[in-house]
This record gives C-alpha cells, sequence and structure tokens, in this order.
C-alpha cells in the first residue's frame, strides 16, 4: 500500500490527511444550521404550485378566475406567463416550465399562486380550475422502446438513447448462465425538501437563493425561461438538506423567480415531502437480461446483455446514465467478447435522472448476481469466482479504455474474504420445527433486537438462516465523454487582525458530503496558513461544475489546490528581493494576494455511437463489500447483521469524513435491497410519503468493518479518487447475496420484499 505524501508547509496539523471537524457539523446535530426552507425576507410572500392528477392528457382550458378572486392572493401565472423560453433541461431542453397544451407525467406543473400565507397560496392553487383530457399513458418501457405501435411521448419519439458496446465476436462458451434482474425505482428521499427564496432586484433581475448542486447550470436554465441575461440572474447557495443527484434538475428556481418579478416582491417557495416525491427525478428503474459465458475453470469468455432504464416523461440526465450503465456493464471483471445493448426511454411515469451511482447501480445488481450464477455452475466460491476474472492496473475495459491506474481488485476480495464473521446472537431453529416449540432449558433466551423484524415482530427465532453475500462495483469518476469538466477557485491571502488569512471562494455547492471541510483542508496545507474561511457560494465566481459523480474533491480541490499555488508563486516572487521576509511583512507591504484557476481533469472522449469504444471516463474507483444477514423465511424479514467493505480512495484528505461517505452510500445502497421503492400503477405514484417510502433508519444500519487502501491515482490531485458513489453499487448485489445464501430462492429483484421469501414456493 503506497501514498503521496504531502505535509503541510508550516506545521498546520488540520491540512490534508486529518480528521478536521466540519464547520456546519455542530450547527447541523443542533438544528442550529440555516437550510433553505429556513430563508425568511419581511413582506415575503409564499409560493405554490397546482400539478397535473394525469400521467398523460391534453389541457383544453385553465381558469384561474377562482384563485385571483381569493383575498390574500397576488398573481396566479400559467404558461402564457412565462416571459422567455418555455422549456428547459439539463442535457435536452424538453421539460416545459409550465405545461402548455398537454402534461406527460402525474405531478407535472401547470400553476403558480404567489399568496400572503403559504396556506393561501395552496388553497388558491387549488381553486384553479383545468380541464383535462386524459389520454393514454405509455407506462410499459419495453413497448415504449420496441413496439412501432406505442403512442410516441414526444414527437421524436419515445427513444432518448441506445448505446450498444461490441467487442469480439466469439459467443459460445463451456458453462453458460443467464438471468433476468429488475431494480425498483429509488428516491434519493433528502430530508430536506425542495425550497428557496427569490428576490427582485433593482437591476430588473432576480437574486435567487436556492438549495441546489450546480448554481451555473441553475442560472444557464433559469434566465433564458425569464427572458434575462445571465448577469441579472444571481444565485447563492442556501443550506442543502441532502441531494443524492435530484437537485441536479431544476424543481421550483423558475417558479419563484417568474413570481418574485411579476409580483416585486421576495417570494419563498417550500415543498411538503408529498410534493417532492413528485417535484424530483429519481433513479432509473431497470429491466436487464445478461447472459456469461466461461470456461469450465470459471475465466469470463464473454457476456450478452440487455439493460433497459425506463427515464420518464423527460430527458433530464437519461443520456449520461445509459452511457454509463452501457460503459460499466460487465463491472471490474476481464473479458474478451462482450455485446451490450443499453437503452433509455421515455415514458409517461415520473422523470427519471441522477442519484447516486448513475447508471452504474443497476448494471452492478445484474453483473454480480450473474458472477454468483456463474460461481456455483462452476463449482468455485462467490470470491474465487471474481479474483479470477478481477481487473488489475493494464487491464482493458469493455469500452477498450486501459486502466491506467492501481486497480487491486483480487487483493480488496481477499482481504474482505479474511475478516472475520460475526457470531451468533439469536438462537435459530430448523424450518421445519413447530413455532410453537419452546427452547430448552440449556439454549439462551434471544434479544428480540437482533432479530428480523426487532421487538416489533412475532419471530423469537424459528426459521431464521443466516446467509453471507459479496458484491463488487466499479465506478466513473467526474464527468465522462467529453464533457468539458472543470472548476474554478478564487484563493486570497490578507492580513486580518495582523494575522494572515486565507479567504477560498467556489461555487461549489455543499450538500451534506463535507466539501468545505476539505476546501480549507488543502488551503491550509498549500499555504500553510491556519486561518481560513471558505466563503459562501454563488455565481459570482467561475462555475465549479456540480456536486455529483464524486467529483468535487477531484475537480474543486485541484482547483483550490491550482489557486493555491498561484498565491505562493505571487508571494515568492514578491518576496524575491529579500527571501528572509517574513509572510505578515510581506502582506504588510504588499497588500492582499489574490489569484483565480480553474482545474480540468485529463479529456474524456464520446464513446463510439456503434461500436461503444472509446476513452470515456477520467477515473474508476473499487469497492467491495461482504453482507451477513438473517432471514426469517417464515415471514418474510431480513435483518442485516454486519457489512464489512474494502474501498481504495488513492489518498485520504479526511479519514473520518470519508469513512462517514463509505457508511452513507451503504445505507442507500442496503435501502435499495431490502425496502426502498417508489411504487407506480399506471403512471401514478402510489406511495408519496415517508410513511409509505420506507429508507433505513440507525436501527437498520448494522455495525461495519471498513478497509480504507491508499493506491494513489497519479493523474488525480493528492492521487485522490472519488469516494462517495462506489459503495452504493456493491453494496446493493451484497444483501442481495447474502439473502439468496440464506433462503435458497432466485430473488431477481429488489427491493426484495417479504412476500418475495414467505410466499415463494418451498426451496
Amino acid at each position: 500500500m503506497t501514498s503521496i505524501q504531502t505535509e503541510p508547509r508550516s506545521g498546520s496539523r488540520s491540512g490534508v490527511g486529518a480528521s478536521v471537524p466540519r464547520p456546519d457539523g455542530t450547527l447541523k446535530v443542533t438544528g442550529e444550521f440555516a437550510y433553505s426552507s429556513d430563508l425568511w425576507l419581511d413582506g415575503m410572500l409564499w409560493g405554490a404550485t397546482l400539478r397535473s392528477p394525469h400521467p398523460s392528457a391534453w389541457i383544453r382550458s385553465i381558469d384561474i378566475g377562482p384563485a385571483l378572486a381569493m383575498p390574500g392572493v397576488f398573481a396566479v401565472l400559467t404558461h402564457e406567463d412565462v416571459p422567455g423560453e418555455k422549456f428547459y433541461g439539463l442535457e435536452h431542453r424538453d421539460q416545459p416550465v409550465l405545461a402548455v397544451d398537454q402534461v406527460r407525467y402525474q405531478g407535472e406543473p401547470v400553476a403558480l399562486v404567489a399568496a400572503d400565507h403559504p396556506e393561501t397560496a395552496r388553497r388558491a392553487a387549488a381553486a384553479i380550475i383545468v380541464a383535462y383530457e386524459p389520454r393514454e399513458a405509455v407506462v410499459d418501457p419495453r413497448r415504449a422502446a420496441f413496439d412501432p405501435s406505442c403512442p410516441p411521448v414526444h414527437p421524436h419519439g419515445n427513444l432518448v438513447r441506445h448505446q450498444p458496446v461490441r467487442v469480439g465476436d466469439r459467443f459460445q462458451a463451456e458453462v453458460v448462465v443467464t438471468g433476468e434482474y429488475e431494480v425498483g425505482m429509488q428516491d434519493q428521499a433528502f430530508l430536506g425538501p425542495e425550497s428557496g427564496l427569490a428576490v427582485p432586484a433593482e437591476d430588473g433581475g432576480v437574486d435567487l437563493f436556492i438549495a441546489t448542486q450546480w448554481l451555473h447550470v441553475d442560472q444557464d436554465q433559469v434566465a433564458p425561461c425569464l427572458g434575462l441575461p445571465k448577469e441579472k440572474v444571481r444565485l447563492s447557495l442556501a443550506g442543502v438538506g441532502g441531494a443524492f443527484g435530484a437537485r441536479e434538475d431544476l424543481s421550483m428556481q423558475i417558479h419563484a423567480s417568474m413570481l418574485a418579478l411579476r409580483t416585486g416582491r421576495p417570494v419563498k417557495i417550500v415543498y411538503g415531502r408529498e410534493e417532492s416525491f413528485f417535484g424530483h427525478v429519481h433513479r432509473h428503474p431497470a429491466w436487464m437480461r445478461y447472459e456469461h459465458g466461461a470456461t469450465a475453470d470459471g475465466r469470463l469468455v464473454y457476456v450478452r446483455a440487455e439493460i433497459l432504464l425506463d427515464g420518464g416523461a423527460y430527458c433530464s440526465t437519461s443520456r449520461a446514465v445509459v452511457g454509463n450503465a452501457a460503459s460499466l456493464g460487465v463491472g471490474p471483471y476481464e473479458v474478451d467478447n462482450v455485446r451490450i445493448d443499453a437503452y433509455g426511454v421515455y415514458t409517461n411515469n415520473p422523470p427519471c435522472g441522477a442519484m447516486r451511482g448513475f447508471g452504474a447501480v443497476q448494471a452492478c445488481y445484474a453483473y454480480e448476481s450473474q458472477m454468483d450464477r456463474l460461481a456455483e455452475a462452476c463449482g468455485l466460491s462467490p470470491v474465487e469466482i471474481r479474483i479470477r476474472n478481477a481487473v488489475s492496473q493494464g487491464s482493458r475495459l469493455a469500452t477498450g479504455q486501459v486502466v491506467d491506474s492501481p486497480a487491486p481488485l483480487a487483493g480488496m476480495l481477499r482481504e474482505l474474504a479474511a475478516m472475520p464473521l460475526p457470531g451468533s446472537t439469536v438462537t435459530r431453529r430448523s424450518i421445519t420445527e413447530p413455532s410453537s416449540a419452546k427452547p430448552s432449558s440449556a439454549e439462551p433466551v434471544p434479544d428480540l433486537r437482533s432479530l428480523p423484524g426487532g421487538v416489533s415482530q412475532t419471530t423469537h427465532g424459528e426459521g431464521v438462516r443466516r446467509g453471507v453475500g459479496y458484491g463488487v462495483g466499479i465506478k466513473n469518476i467526474c464527468f465522462s465523454e467529453g464533457f468539458d469538466d472543470y472548476s474554478t477557485a478564487r484563493v486570497r491571502v490578507e492580513l486580518l487582525g495582523g494575522e494572515p488569512h486565507v479567504l477560498v471562494h467556489t461555487a461549489a455547492a455543499e450538500v451534506g458530503q463535507g466539501l468545505i471541510t476539505v476546501k480549507a483542508q488543502i488551503a491550509r496545507t498549500e499555504l500553510g496558513i491556519d486561518k481560513v474561511t471558505v466563503a459562501p457560494a454563488d455565481t459570482s465566481v467561475g462555475s465549479a461544475g456540480s456536486s455529483s459523480a464524486s467529483r468535487q474533491s477531484y475537480v474543486t480541490g485541484g482547483a483550490v489546490k491550482a489557486a493555491c499555488e498561484a498565491v505562493r508563486e505571487r508571494l515568492d516572487s514578491l518576496r524575491a528581493g529579500d527571501p528572509e521576509l517574513g509572510l505578515v511583512e510581506l502582506l504588510e507591504r504588499f497588500g492582499p494576494v489574490e489569484e483565480t484557476r480553474e482545474y480540468r481533469h485529463r479529456p474524456t472522449f464520446p464513446m463510439d455511437p456503434v461500436t461503444g469504444q472509446g476513452d470515456s471516463h477520467t477515473q474508476l474507483a473499487l469497492c467491495v463489500h461482504r453482507a451477513v444477514v438473517d432471514v426469517d423465511v417464515e415471514l418474510g424479514l431480513v435483518k442485516v447483521v454486519e457489512l464489512a467493505a474494502v474501498q481504495d480512495v488513492g489518498r485520504i484528505l479526511n479519514p473520518v469524513a470519508l469513512e462517514g461517505q463509505i457508511h452513507g452510500g451503504t445505507a442507500q445502497g442496503l435501502g435499495l435491497a431490502l425496502m426502498e421503492e417508489i411504487q407506480v400503477r399506471d403512471g401514478r405514484v402510489l406511495n408519496p410519503s415517508f410513511t409509505d417510502y420506507l429508507i433505513p433508519t440507525i436501527l437498520d444500519m448494522p455495525p461495519m468493518r471498513l478497509s480504507i487502501l491508499e493506491n494513489p491515482d497519479p493523474h488525480a490531485p493528492y492521487g485522490l479518487r472519488g469516494a462517495g458513489e462506489p459503495p452504493t453499487l456493491s453494496s446493493t448485489p451484497a444483501v442481495a447475496a447474502a439473502v439468496r445464501a440464506a433462503t435458497g430462492l432466485e430473488l431477481p429483484r429488489v427491493p426484495i420484499r417479504p412476500e418475495d421469501i414467505a410466499l415463494a414456493a418451498p426451496s
């Protein structure tokens, strides 16, 4: 294990590599942190949105009269009131600010209201009369993709992207395993709902305080729809209560700004929890068919796959999600013959876009399930089959891209398998033993808290079986396929109170990942100055890109490092005539020193549209998980007893924060495996609440064993490797594999529901 050492330049103990406390941490745990939903200005109005109850319908008329007549209502707006362009979007501007002549999903915004009280605004929105003509909703993604008779969701058809990968021509093998797999629609389930405050400005523009992941791309979409130049649409980051991809797309940004400009008053919009489920994109549900061929001793010969992703009503980031699923569709394994077809389609289901893992999660569940089937067919252990096929530095991926940095996957698997397994905490009986049988006096009384279902369920240990499963994931870091991915940082060194002080300013969104802390650590390391302030993120500095794709430590960290180096060079040049001149004296003589730098990672290239070949990714990261579960096979209840993970992060910037990222990513993977799913029937969401959409709590998360490796990537700042997403990939198939091992069931779909176990045919 190696690492790149960077010592603080003046003995600072809070630079890169230290577990520096987060400046926002205490405020958040004590409830004093100001989130976007806490924003307030005297005289502000409240905004509300009227949304479609239909997944697909023509709009024949809209009567806003009853809403306008209500006391306290200041404005009611429809698509006719959009002052500029009527459509926006991240990759393709296909989404209307407000529905024009039709709605394409349940929850699509139709009209806006501004009032002097939030309840008045909601009642006024409900009073708007919309005449809908419902029509056939396209809800089957396979029909949308492959049936020529299927109605088009958009005039140009239902296909968002088809990305093939073609390598080799040998598709016969001694051992062949096939499988069909499904991943349900997962929600990002952040706890801070969509919210923000728009303030009209004296220059005719608007100042928008918003919880988002990418200030500048919001600005790029908001300004044209308001009919304003970008410089008149100024965005500042408000407190973000979680993101995980859902805040990449716009929610209420344009709506609040329209209302503020129309009324001349500040307007605040805060979604309720149910509206939040309709107000942001979700993880693409996926249907996948895989065929793996191997030699008798378990060496992969070929992989064939079809991956179908339901993008819902609008494009969002579906094109990029399809690219990730296709390029990473065989996982971190060496195979010379590949035929993948990945599709993204439009339907009238809820729009889907970015979520932690971004296309790689869905493929990972399928190819890891296949590796377990292949292991059984070849008479090998799940660990051994993966070791025999593991990529390493110098391996070539299915896209032809060479892995040109450390990729010690085989060693990671061996280390994971060598970790001790947890002991049994319950007394388990055979499934055939009557549930009425009482424990003998020699048996310990089981602790209900350690049983599947916990104290709220009826099992006392009967029918409980233990299973162990493994999962491996490979995730691209930073944006891919030729995107101009960069970040900007401005660093200023000046005297405050007679002491040197550093001010770091970027537009990078702190969404809970700890980026503010890391930026300060980098400044201390590069400049050797302990006193560092990180300025609030806004659009008065150049773009930092999105807080997604595990990219901010890499790209914004690289920009801060570059700006600090430029400041240091300036200071050295000013000191050239007097090398003994101290920093305080230098700043007293010459004043503040400030530099702005952009940082770009090495170039990437689009995948070939026919063969899928190309160096499409900047960096690749690996994580491996082992899950231990107890399953009550009679009741279908699952208790995750322990999770263990080995992850290579290149270089640890902040150990405690990094562990938190791995724990958090693992928790979301566990949620996808066992409980999290937006249930959609005929285009309608059935469970838009935290009562019915279940997410893991601290009681669901087991103890975790972590081994964090440092094998530096020579292409990255400090050798670091993005770390936030990989654990979300590998944890889901590991948990599912452990449940399969305990039950003997195939379980081809996640999340695994109790009825999938309890109502299955006996094994």
